[in-house]
């Protein structure tokens, strides 16, 4: 279900009782001696409530937006249970549930983490970093990005690391101001090739080098599909151990 379809669904209803009753129900009671706190449960719900959906509304459509990540496409950056807001403004504001840009504000950057809606399937939320901007030749080759036929990946600092009985390799990148790391997996290879990003659009990649279905495998991310910027995690479970993990909450996302 589209929850931000569902929120406004509720707004509309009770903005519309809100605004029956203090039309038309509230006199009516007025004149028959009715005392003001005795109403009918429905429009005392629905005055209760519209306040409340009206900020939740406007604050998830246009200020920041919570997401959970729910797969390791992003590791080690982002942790399956990691609970982040997403900036909705940083790339423009957008009409609500139609997602229409109204004020082109900017747009992402080299190592932004974002959220969009998945191309092939636009009810799809996902998250990747971006790693091209429009114009930009991107290449992957051996494990290695580059971005305009500059490596970005730095092999040489590599450190392999054993989690759960799977031998992983840990790389530092850098692009723009984001600082981060990525991993993969010696024994897999992934596909290779360079492409030029088109107008308009962005190449994205998970973290998780050799576990992320990305624009490697799907293509190019539209700016119209563009949801918000990740920058915070304000919570994480971790399933595993039934518990929070207290050391990732407060976490900025490089």
């Amino acid at each position: 279900m589209d929850f931000a379809l569902l929120l406004f669904a509720l707004l509309v209803v009770s903005g519309l009782i809100w605004a029956v009753d203090e039309i038309w129900l509230a006199r009516h009671r007025t004149a028959a001696g009715t005392p003001p706190d005795e109403m009918p449960w429905w429009v005392e719900y629905g005055r209760s409530f519209f306040p409340v959906i009206l900020a939740v509304f406007l604050l998830r459509s246009f200020l920041v937006e919570p997401f959970r990540i729910p797969s390791g496409s992003m590791l080690p950056t982002l942790h399956v249970g990691d609970f982040i807001l997403v900036n909705k403004f940083t790339y423009g504001i957008r009409l609500p549930v139609i997602d229409k840009k109204i004020i082109d504000i900017g747009s992402p950057q080299r190592g932004d983490v974002v959220v969009f809606r998945y191309p092939p399937d636009p009810s799809t939320d996902y998250i990747k970093r971006v790693v091209g901007l429009p114009g930009d030749r991107i290449g992957y080759y051996d494990k290695v990005l580059y971005v305009n036929g500059e490596p970005v990946t730095r092999r040489e600092a590599a450190q392999t690391v054993r989690e759960g009985g799977t031998e992983w390799v840990r790389v530092p990148e850098r692009l723009g101001e984001h600082a981060y790391v990525v991993q993969w997996m010696p024994q897999r290879q992934g596909p290779q090739g360079e492409v030029t990003v088109p107008p308009g659009q962005y190449f994205v990649m998970g973290d998780n080098r050799d576990n992320s279905k990305d624009s490697r495998y799907w293509g190019f991310v539209p700016d119209r599909n563009l949801v918000g910027k990740a920058f915070f995690i304000w919570m994480s479970w971790d399933a595993d151990r039934f518990a929070v993990d207290w050391r990732r909450i407060g976490s900025a996302i490089p």
